[in-house]
Order: structure tokens, then sequence, then C-alpha cells
């Protein structure tokens, strides 16, 4: 029976550790949204937005990858005009 603990916690923390590799914590205001990450990282695991501007979010380039943009709109906290405006700009410096 103690095998069987065993093998459950370690699943457990497997899965809580795969699940911080997988997604991306986004907190906005006083509320939460998961992100999908494009690749398993650890890198910005845990974002806020508080005190940062839209442009400063959308420079971090995994979290730009990765549709942060798209959380930014739905929460209200910038408009589709000057999201595609700053996405423009990065996809211009890409090519």
């Amino acid at each position: 029976m103690r095998i069987v603990k065993k093998l459950i916690i370690i699943a457990v923390v497997g899965g809580v550790f795969y699940f911080f590799l997988a997604y991306h914590i986004i907190i906005v205001g006083n509320g939460m949204t998961l992100l999908e990450k494009s690749t398993l990282t650890l890198n910005y695991t845990f974002f806020s937005t508080k005190g940062k501007t839209n442009k400063t979010i959308l420079a971090i380039d995994e979290l730009r990858e990765d549709g942060i943009g798209d959380v930014l709109y739905e929460e209200g906290l910038i408009t589709e005009a000057e999201l595609e405006r700053i996405l423009q700009k990065y996809n211009e410096e890409e090519s």
C-alpha cells in the first residue's frame, strides 16, 4: 500500500510540474487567465500585467508569440487597433 501512495504522490507532483511547464498564469487585475505555452519551459510561468504598459507586455517575445495580445484584448486593456499596430511593428522587425 505504501508503494501505491508514493506513486500517487509522484504522479501528482509530476502533473503539477508539467502544468507549470505548459501554461503561463497571467494575472490581470483581480483575475487570472491561463495561456498555453508554445514550448515547455518555466519562463514567464507567472506573469502580472499590473504596472506594465501594453507595449512593455507585448515586447516579451515568448508571451507575444503565445498570444498575450488576445488576453489583453479580451480583458479590455487594449483596443484591436492598438494591438494590430504593436504587433505589426514586431512583425516588420522579424522580417
